[in-house]
């Protein structure tokens, strides 16, 4: 009886985007529960290790693009820590006390560790695109000095980009809706969702989308030629060259690939949905709740492709 009445409890004082009922709102209350803990878990144990990794292996250091993943590894991390406000919430009595400030707060620290995150995917596409079209300079356009301060530049633009939400303008995303105040009273604004998609969203996606399609036709230019020099001088001088050529770099081109595409793929139903919901054309409780987290899931699912796409 005392469970129960501890799970009335958490459905009367907090929103359930996916109820659909008073019926089963204890039931869906106890659904959320359990995602947003078990993604949390997932979230801070997999970026544990992708950062333990790292420091226990040196030779990672000296991939210039290790420095934007450990920053990832890390932004992510954070978000896993954040996500355990909303799973005490929910596992505790929730009082309702400074609400609307934790649930704006909540929202910016997210929104500003996934941007991040987004930036770093962009830089990371850069890098490459630098390490392959210009190889014969490349350590002396990218230095650690400049990727640091590139990194921090990042930190900078994500928090100011976010900044204006708590002058009123605009909701920065639904990772707070977990609270009612943020469900009820918080209220998204076209104007500020078309700022976030002009100066962050849509030129990440452009730059990497840019990048990339370069990347993979400039190695299949180089491989085509390769395999042409193979056929007309057919010697082991041709293969060991070919061997040592541009193919290490178009497998780490593909693992980061995959890892950018992936990222894309969990938040276009986020992106798609903050845009329509903004418009007031779609609200839907539902969509809101699983988008959301559909998208964090995107902090643990980057360790689960480093491990499958990259013995190292």
């Amino acid at each position: 009886l005392n469970v129960s009445s501890s799970v009335m409890n958490i459905s009367e004082h907090l929103s359930c985007p996916l109820g659909f009922g008073h019926y089963n709102a204890v039931d869906i209350c106890i659904l959320e529960t359990v995602v947003i803990v078990l993604l949390t878990f997932l979230i801070i144990a997999g970026n544990l290790t992708v950062i333990f990794v790292f420091h226990c292996a040196p030779l990672l250091h000296h991939y210039t693009t290790s420095y934007f993943i450990q920053t990832m590894a890390y932004a992510d991390l954070f978000v896993g820590v954040s996500c355990l406000v909303p799973t005490l919430s929910l596992l505790h009595y929730s009082t309702g006390v400074h609400e609307s400030l934790t649930c704006q707060v909540f929202g910016y620290i997210i929104s500003v560790l996934k941007s991040v995150s987004m930036a770093c995917l962009a830089c990371i596409s850069v890098d490459r695109y630098l390490a392959i079209t210009k190889p014969l300079s490349y350590n002396q356009l990218v230095t650690p000095c400049r990727l640091r301060i590139c990194i921090i530049l990042i930190w900078i633009y994500s928090c100011l980009i976010f900044l204006p939400s708590f002058f009123g303008w605009g909701k920065p995303g639904y990772h707070g809706d977990i609270f009612e105040w943020c469900a009820t009273s918080w209220l998204t604004n076209a104007y500020f969702t078309s700022f976030i998609v002009c100066l962050l969203y849509a030129p990440a996606a452009f730059v990497i989308c840019f990048t990339y399609f370069h990347i993979f036709k400039i190695c299949r230019q180089h491989t085509k030629e390769i395999n042409d020099r193979r056929a007309r001088f057919p010697s082991h001088e041709v293969d060991a060259a070919g061997d040592t050529g541009h193919s290490p770099d178009r497998r780490y081109a593909m693992v980061l690939f995959r890892i950018t595409s992936v990222f894309y793929v969990l938040w276009l139903p986020y992106i798609i949905y903050f845009l329509l919901e903004s418009s007031r054309v779609l609200e839907n409780p539902a969509l809101s709740f699983l988008t959301t987290w559909l998208a964090i899931s995107n902090s643990f699912c980057n360790c689960v492709i480093y491990s499958l796409s990259n013995s190292v």
